[in-house]
């Protein structure tokens, strides 16, 4: 404990039950509709949300291929997690990883021919499934604000200082660094 006295330590700001209410709802949504999304997509196109995510996010660069780690900060997963899910999607013939022509230091993950004929299968069915459950069931004024909320909330994440020493979703990469500092590679070799 700190040697602050008792005046000095800031006492905790509980919800409303207005502001109870609406981070309920909030949660609630957060949980409920991924799994939706989740669900057609696996029954229609035997893909996870994050895959097709994934797959999605290379469809829109250039040359169809990112950085792995920058394919991980884009899709807020850890470097490591998203590198297995890359390794299943590889077996499959989605995607497919080559080291970075500028800097062989990083490893790139490409999307396949075969890989963005499955993505373009899959999207018509995603994007019912978007509309159905998230963009006809709003207004455009609310779709207006739910978008300019979703980019301040957003914006003060992103804002937020990480602690030293961890990922964009707060775990520790020291097994990384001392895997460096003992001169082992790193298994994804994607810093």
């Amino acid at each position: 404990m700190s040697d602050q006295g008792e005046d000095e330590v800031t006492e905790t700001r509980w919800l409303t039950a207005d502001q109870l209410a609406a981070w309920r709802g909030f949660v609630n949504l957060a949980l409920k509709l991924p799994a939706a999304l989740e669900w057609q997509l696996q029954r229609d196109s035997q893909l996870s949300f994050i895959e097709y995510y994934v797959l999605a996010l290379l469809s829109d660069q250039p040359g169809r291929r990112m950085r792995m780690s920058d394919l991980a900060a884009a899709a807020s997963s850890e470097l490591s997690r998203l590198s297995h899910m890359v390794s299943r999607l590889e077996k499959r013939g989605i995607v497919r990883r080559e080291p970075d022509p500028s800097d062989g230091r990083y490893t790139h993950a490409i999307l396949t021919d075969a890989g963005y004929t499955r993505l373009s299968e899959a999207a018509p069915g995603h994007v019912g499934s978007v509309r159905e459950l998230f963009i006809d069931v709003l207004g455009p004024e609310e779709l207006q604000t739910l978008h300019r909320c979703s980019d301040k909330i957003v914006g003060r994440i992103q804002g937020v200082k990480k602690p030293a020493g961890t990922t964009g979703v707060g775990r520790r990469r020291a097994p990384e660094r001392a895997r460096r500092a003992r001169g082992r590679p790193d298994p994804v070799a994607d810093d």
